[in-house]
Parts: structure tokens; sequence; C-alpha cells
């Protein structure tokens, strides 16, 4: 069955091995020409199918955008070529606020639209605790919808057809914030098909280490052609990629206050006439983000200094 080249979809990727969607619907397993494995889910790659069950990558196209996180030995790519990002978060477990505000400003970075998904909203209580939270992301413009995946799986789909119809969409988030219970509900045959991919790539026990790609239903995309990204549960999410003017431009609401402190080499730390710090103490900034900030900024130094 081997022949000339075809361009396949990246579905799941395990070390040098990837799962692919051919374009006729069927897939296959499919390894990287060489011993460096850069494919990442999402990818658009060019590959020769050897026979009925594998093909070899020989190439990855262009990608037109990439979301990824970063420390100061290596950078984990996400995903590539998606559409918009959501971080899933919920009022119980409590969730890192620094961790949302690093995974906006790495969308923001690559512009991809993002919005936060608030889950387990029917948890009254907890979901009030973090209400304040939520409407500081809707005041910057991003998207914030509220559902509750395990009690409300119907009015969930129908809460997030219309953001996710049409779009490649990746969800990430914090373990414990019902993201894999998300997925069933938008996607019903989300573990069979992750059962499939793990067995495909002899991967075992693994299934929740890898990124995975499911195509949405009908009843979310009549249209077809929308899908979802599941990728695993992480507690930290590096930024260490970005320069010290993307680390401002990041920050959405600093836009307009960059250029009016009285430095125009202003860190934002504790320069004295510094518009963006000012803002933050006098309330019109919020300063939870502002100390999210400044603890990558100090993150990024002291990267910066071990690395000389």
């Amino acid at each position: 069955m081997s022949g000339s080249p075809i361009e396949a979809l990246v579905v799941a990727a395990f070390g040098r091995q990837s799962f692919v969607r051919l374009p006729d619907g069927g897939s296959r397993v499919a390894v990287s020409r060489g011993r460096r494995a850069d494919v990442n889910v999402g990818d658009r790659v060019m590959l020769t199918v050897l026979d009925d069950r594998q093909a070899v990558i020989e190439r990855v196209l262009p990608r037109r955008n990439e979301f990824k996180r970063s420390d100061d030995w290596r950078s984990k790519r996400l995903a590539a070529n998606i559409d918009q990002v959501a971080v899933v978060i919920a009022g119980e477990p409590p969730f890192s606020d620094e961790l949302v505000d690093r995974v906006l400003a790495a969308a923001q970075i690559e512009g991809i639209p993002a919005a936060v998904i608030a889950n387990k909203c029917d948890l009254a209580d907890a979901h009030a605790a973090i209400e304040p939270r939520l409407r500081v992301y809707e005041s910057l413009d991003y998207p914030v919808f509220r559902i509750a995946a395990r009690t409300r799986p119907d009015e969930t789909v129908a809460t997030l057809r219309p953001w996710l119809s049409g779009r490649m969409t990746l969800l990430v988030g914090q373990s414990g914030m019902g993201k894999s219970t998300l997925v069933n509900a938008l996607v019903p045959d989300a573990d069979q098909a992750t059962r499939a991919i793990s067995q495909a790539l002899s991967s075992g026990t693994h299934t929740t280490t890898f990124t995975r790609l499911f195509g949405l239903p009908a009843a979310i995309d009549p249209d077809g052609g929308a899908s979802l990204i599941d990728s695993p549960g992480f507690q930290t999410f590096g930024l260490a990629h970005l320069s010290d003017s993307q680390r401002m431009h990041a920050m959405r609401e600093f836009g307009p206050l960059l250029g009016r402190c009285r430095f125009n080499n202003c860190s934002h730390r504790d320069e004295p006439g510094c518009a963006i710090r000012e803002a933050a103490q006098a309330g019109t900034l919020d300063e939870r983000r502002y100390r999210s900030y400044l603890r990558i900024s100090a993150e990024s130094a002291q990267a910066a200094a071990r690395g000389r």
C-alpha cells in the first residue's frame, strides 16, 4: 500500500510513535524518521503508508501556532494548529489562580483565543467563592462558561456548543477540576477511543499521560470538522520561553499602561513612577494578577541567571 506521501492529522503522540488520521477517515500508527521526535497533536504531517496498520512520517508541515509550556531545561509543546484554548477550573478542589494566569498569558502571546470553563457550578458554596475571580476574567474579555459536567451534561453541551462548533479546541487544567468528566460529556466515546489509541501505541497504563484529539459529534458540530484536544492534568505551567517584553504584553490589562511609566525600561517591580504598580495599588488593575506577573518575571530572571 506504500506510495506517494499523503497528508494526515496527528491525533495522539507517544515518544516516536504517533496515531494519525488519514484523509479517508482511516487511521495508522506512524513512526517518525530519525531519532528526534518532534511531532505533536494537531500537527499536519506528510507520511508514507506502509501497510494497513503502519506508516512513516516524512515531515511535519508548517505550524500556524503552537501552545507550549517551558522551564529551565526543556519546552513541552501541548498542541499545534489550534483555534482556541480553554482552561478548566472548579471551586472544589481549589484551583490555582496563577496557573490560569499563565495559561492565558501563553495563549495571549501566541494570538490564540482563550476562555475559562468553570466546572462543578452545582457545588453552590464552592462555586460562589470563586465568582469574584471569574468576574475578573470576564472584565478582561475572556469568555467564562459556568457548567456542571457530571450532574448536568446536556446543559453543559448546550452551553459550550456555540463556542466549540467549527473549531479545534485544546482543554488544559489542573488535576481534579473534572476535565475528564467534561470530555466524556462532550465526546461520549472518548474512553473507548482513548483505549484504542493506547493499545495501538502500546502505551499500556500510560493512557492519561499523553494528549489526544477527538472529533466532536454531530450533536455539537453538525457540519463536522470540529475537534477537542484533551491534555493531561498538570500542577505547574512554566513560561521560561517568554521574553521580558512578551511577559508584559501577555497580561492583557497591562496594554493601555505600557509606555506610561517614568522609565522606558521599567520592569514594573519597584521602580518609582511605575504606572502598572500604581494601578494595582489603586485597585484599577487586579492586584492578584499583578502579583502573578511579578512571580512569573522573578522565575524567568532566576532561570536566566542559572543559564549564564
